[in-house]
Formats: structure tokens, sequence, C-alpha cells
């Protein structure tokens, strides 16, 4: 296989985890953090991508007049990455729990990153937190606790076993998830959320559901503009824990940014 030469590789910008000052911990923390889980990057890498992470604009320290969009006419397309929950006030509810509060901060710096993206013809890809934060930028709502609002779902999220909760995924017939993945020999994925969609973005398709209790586990905007996203973790798959092989959506989303 031939090296990829620079014009080949995608450029693709990471949003930020953040993680805000605490007096409890070291001298380093006592200040604003942005930072990416190494597996993102890493999957991206996988398919030749070069990414970089797109820091926070606004903030106490910000200064220069780079935009959003400035971001998007630079890179060729964004990973929404996955973490903290998403803030109830963000799609027109409270907090029905404290726990469940979010961080509307990092809600508002995704969602402006999502429009200026969109805006500039560039293709967005979702992960876990990354799905629910299109579903609510495009007009959407979620559960602030599955288990909560559903009782009878499913269990989601396990914190003892991590990425090795898995359970199987249903393709919607006629997607083009389905014509990605359909051949996978394997249709069980990882479940690490207990937030998900209760009210489906309009435009917007499911393309894949969880078969016990029809959670939605994949997305696809239905116009021209390319965003997609799944629940689940891609980049935490691999071949030993006999899950599905899901390397297309990577591949397909790299070629929409090419």
């Amino acid at each position: 296989i031939p090296a990829l030469t620079m014009t080949d590789r995608p450029k693709i910008g990471v949003s930020a985890c953040f993680l805000y000052p605490d007096n409890n911990r070291p001298a380093f923390a006592k200040k604003t953090l942005q930072y990416v889980e190494q597996s993102v990057p890493h999957w991206l890498m996988a398919g030749g991508a070069v990414p970089a992470m797109v820091p926070a604009l606004v903030g106490d320290t910000a200064r220069g007049d780079v935009t959003a969009e400035h971001y998007a006419a630079w890179l060729d397309g964004l990973v929404l990455h996955g973490g903290v929950d998403m803030s109830p006030t963000s799609y027109g509810e409270e907090p029905l729990d404290p726990r469940w509060a979010g961080d509307r901060t990092r809600d508002l710096y995704e969602m402006e990153l999502v429009r200026a993206f969109v805006a500039a013809g560039k293709p967005v890809f979702g992960i876990c937190r990354g799905l629910q934060l299109i579903n609510v930028s495009f007009g959407g709502t979620l559960y602030q606790d599955i288990s909560t609002q559903k009782p009878e779902a499913l269990v989601h999220r396990d914190g003892e076993a991590y990425d090795r909760l898995f359970h199987d995924v249903q393709l919607v017939p006629g997607t083009r998830m389905e014509a990605l993945l359909g051949s996978s020999s394997s249709r069980k994925i990882n479940s690490i959320h207990h937030q998900g969609i209760k009210d489906l973005a309009p435009d917007f398709v499911a393309e894949a559901l969880c078969p016990d209790d029809g959670t939605i586990e994949a997305v696809r905007h239905r116009g021209d503009t390319w965003v997609a996203a799944v629940q689940w973790h891609p980049e935490f798959h691999k071949p030993e824990y006999g899950v599905m092989d899901d390397s297309a959506l990577l591949h397909d989303f790299l070629d929409a940014a090419r």
C-alpha cells in the first residue's frame, strides 16, 4: 500500500473535553484544562487522518479574534468527542437530578463548531455524547437518565464494566449504515452511556437501534449535509472483543472529508 501524501491526509478537528479549576488538585489543575482522550485521535490516525484538537473559543483567558469559522475553513471535518453529560438546559429542560446537570459551557462550544462546519460544507461525525450533541443541535431532546425515565430499558452503562459492556445492535434496512456495516459477522457493540435520544431531531433518520428496548444507536442527516453519529465508541472496538467491524464508518467519514 503506497504511503499517503499530505494531500491525501484529511485534517480532522476533534472537540475538546473540559476540566475546570479545582483547588483540591495539583497546581496545574487550578487552571481550566482542555484535552482529548488519546483513543479518538489514534482512531482517526488509523485511517490516515491528521487530527487536531479544537480549543475553546471563549473564556477568561481568551485572546485574539479566531472563530469557529476559521477552524471550519482550515480543517476538513469535525469529530465530536465523548465525555460529560449535556446540560438539560441545552434542550429546554431543567436537571431532574443535580448529578445530571452536565456542562452547558461545553455544549455551547460544540454547538458553535457544528454550526460552523455544517455551514462550510464540512462533514461532522459524533461519538456517544457527540450523537447527543448533534441531536440537540438540530432540535432533538434527550433522556436525562435512561434507567429513570425508561426503566424497562436495557442497562446501557456499567461503571465497572465500562467499555466491556456490550449489547447487540439492529441496523435499519435501507440506510447508509446498513450498506456500510451490513456484512459484519457480528452485531455486538459497546455501551457506555446513561443518556440517550428521546425525540429525534427533524431531518434526521435513525440508522441503528438497540433491539432490546429501541434506544437509538446511530443517526444521519437526511439532506446533502454530511452529519452522522453513533451512540457507541468505535475507537474502543477491538476484534478480540467479538464486536462488529465498524471500521467502514471511519473510512466513510474520511472519504467525505477528502
